[in-house]
């Protein structure tokens, strides 16, 4: 018995300690038990996320998409990449896309999404993106997830600061973060100074279709412009950029390009240049750039050259464009939802700078200021200040908002995020990341509303936080809860390349507007076959053309003869199927390039050049019903000398 009690005692005492660390602030931030983290971000089987996440995925060249909270991915969506899993950039189809005035470019470095706003909220329309090393805008359908337009941007490299749209979608812009000569010509590098350009490009975006063309180019000085953001609400119709190395240093910048105690924001009134250009200003350069379009209905990407772009001198055009002082090596630049407040996020400064827009432009208005940058004005740095959050971490990188008057900015250095609250710029609450965060994502937290449930971070160290799998682990992202007034840490979850900036969005906006139904009827395809009855193999010399179709579980034809070694198979490829979520695969032994993943009611093309003879299988890759291995063929394939006719059959 006096066992059983010691027992029993024992037992209570361990309760009452869980109790008390329950209610203990430690035990808050260290136990998702307490916290009930796990169900905030528990989705049952059946139910959807509330959010949709579009991460870049860096040296990818691709978008992934994920739900908020779960932090699964459902998707890569390629983009600048070719992508063996769909065959996109390989079939005759997409290849287009990827053409360039370079030739055909496989691969891209993607670093910012923007989803399309009307009246600074998001719509749901599209999500733009920029490939940074050959420097590209693409566009995404959001009805349809697929990139539907990619335009080279001329006069540029490192297209790093974009792509971010004005808040009517306007325009999306391409700001370069390599200066160079424009136009490119032969010279020695050690003349960079005075001599190096930087183009911002406004690519105007169509209202009713999304299509892009550039509009015009400012070309500034020889700086590196490394991020931007559209003002809004009342500082609409301008763009700032934050620039580094105003030293326009050409050797190891890590020193060079850290010398001069400020940099600049530059804030460019577009309003005022597409004043000027509609009116017929600016100059007509040559240039050589690449314009791709998918045609939804027939399928099929085209790819025109352009040969010529719109210029402006800033200089040229009074009231354009003005620089803003700010400490130090500034990365990002970001707008908080009314437009006044544009924040510089100096890298190598102790403190958070905050400009005023109302302030700028009574600086302008009184003409303060301190001297000019190749015909810019320069503004004095404490005529356009509305104040500094004091020593709140290291080197600070992005900053978000969440519609509620507070800010939260990633430290990359100190490893955290902090929360600051506008117009009195105190510090809030941080919260650690791991390790080393980058940007930081608020569902339109670059908006005029953001939804500021959500917060995640995206982090460029993840060691130790998943199961080791050799270098090169995927990174790190941490979804935070920020509904309350301190940050609560939910859900690491892995994310695919290496994530910069990520467009996030209620799901209710998009998933209800995504097409589900492909029809037969709108197929457009110049090579499609629509039935059985279509079905055909046609030779024109060496090249044969097999138009096929493929339905649950059978290729139509499924058996084919006459073919030879030299010759070029074109598999023409069409999917009967309508509804969005029963693709078919297509993959012939021996094709050097990829397999095909059809999409319901489309048209590929997948060409193979057989080497040897033999019967050879081609199969469906994608399972698609229980007589899924049943889908199959195959092709006969003879010497090039033999006289077998083409023959084709489907049951006999």
């Amino acid at each position: 018995m006096k066992k059983f009690l010691n027992i029993s005692i024992g037992f209570l005492i361990i309760a009452f300690a869980f109790t008390s660390c329950n209610n203990g602030e430690s035990s808050k931030s260290n136990s998702a038990l307490s916290t009930n983290a796990a169900e905030k971000v528990y989705i049952a089987p059946g139910e959807h996320d509330s959010h949709y996440a579009f991460i870049s995925g860096g040296y990818s060249g691709n978008l992934t998409v994920y739900g908020l909270p779960s932090g699964r991915m459902f998707k890569e969506i390629p983009v600048f990449s070719q992508f063996p899993t769909n065959g996109y950039g390989y079939s005759e189809e997409t290849k287009a896309m990827l053409e360039t005035s370079y030739g055909f470019i496989p691969w891209d470095d993607s670093h910012h999404p923007d989803i399309s706003q009307t009246n600074g909220k998001l719509d749901g329309r599209w999500i733009f993106i920029n490939g940074n090393n050959t420097p590209r805008i693409a566009r995404i359908s959001l009805t349809t997830f697929e990139t539907e337009e990619i335009i080279e941007v001329p006069n540029s490299a490192g297209n790093h600061s974009s792509s971010f749209i004005t808040e009517n979608t306007e325009y999306v812009v391409a700001g370069t973060r390599f200066s160079v000569p424009i136009p490119q010509k032969d010279m020695p590098i050690k003349d960079y100074k005075g001599n190096f350009k930087g183009a911002l490009s406004f690519i105007s975006v169509d209202p009713e279709h999304g299509h892009m063309d550039i509009k015009f180019q400012v070309l500034m000085p020889g700086f590196n412009y490394d991020l931007s953001h559209p003002g809004r609400g009342k500082s609409h119709g301008w763009f700032f950029f934050t620039t580094y190395n105003t030293e326009e240093a050409n050797t190891l910048l890590e020193v060079n390009a850290s010398q001069n105690d400020k940099d600049f924001i530059a804030a460019i009134n577009w309003k005022k240049i597409e004043e000027y250009v509609n009116n017929g200003g600016g100059t007509m350069m040559p240039a050589n750039y690449a314009h791709n379009v998918y045609n939804e209905t027939t399928h099929t990407a085209t790819s025109t050259i352009k040969k010529e772009v719109r210029v402006v001198n800033p200089a040229e055009i009074p009231g354009a464009v003005y620089l803003l002082p700010t400490p130090k090596s500034p990365h990002g630049c970001d707008v908080d939802p009314t437009g006044e407040y544009i924040v510089g996020n100096g890298k190598l400064s102790a403190n958070l700078t905050v400009h005023s827009f109302t302030k700028m432009l009574k600086a302008i208005e009184n003409k303060r200021f301190d001297g000019d940058a190749y015909g810019i004005p320069i503004l004095k740095f404490e005529d356009v200040l509305a104040g500094s959050v004091e020593q709140p971490g290291l080197g600070p990188l992005h900053t978000e908002f969440d519609g509620k008057g507070n800010a939260y900015t990633t430290f990359f250095i100190s490893s955290e995020v902090v929360k600051w609250k506008l117009g009195t710029w105190e510090v809030i609450d941080r919260k650690p990341t791991y390790y080393s965060v980058g940007h930081l994502t608020i569902p339109g937290g670059n908006s005029r509303e953001p939804f500021g449930k959500y917060m995640f971070a995206m982090n460029k160290i993840t060691k130790d936080r998943y199961l080791p799998v050799g270098p090169e682990m995927e990174h790190s992202a941490q979804l935070y809860d920020i509904s309350g007034d301190k940050m609560e840490l939910l859900l690491d979850f892995p994310t695919h390349g290496e994530p910069h900036y990520a467009a996030a969005i209620p799901a209710e906006i998009i998933k209800n507007n995504s097409k589900k139904i492909y029809k037969l009827s709108e197929n457009e395809h110049p090579n499609k076959a629509t039935s059985d009855a279509d079905t055909k193999v046609i030779r024109n010399g060496k090249d044969v053309h097999i138009y096929m179709t493929m339905i649950r579980s059978h290729f139509s034809p499924d058996n084919i003869e006459g073919i030879k070694v030299g010759d070029k198979v074109f598999f023409h490829i069409t999917n009967l199927e309508q509804d969005f979520d029963v693709p078919h695969g297509f993959a012939m032994i021996g094709a050097n390039n990829a397999e095909l993943l059809i999409s319901p009611g489309q048209t590929r093309t997948l060409i193979w050049e057989p080497k040897q003879v033999g019967v050879w299988p081609f199969y469906c890759t994608d399972f698609c019903s229980a007589l899924h291995q049943e889908m199959q063929g195959y092709v006969r394939v003879s010497p090039a000398t033999s006289t077998l006719p083409l023959s084709w059959s489907l049951g006999e």
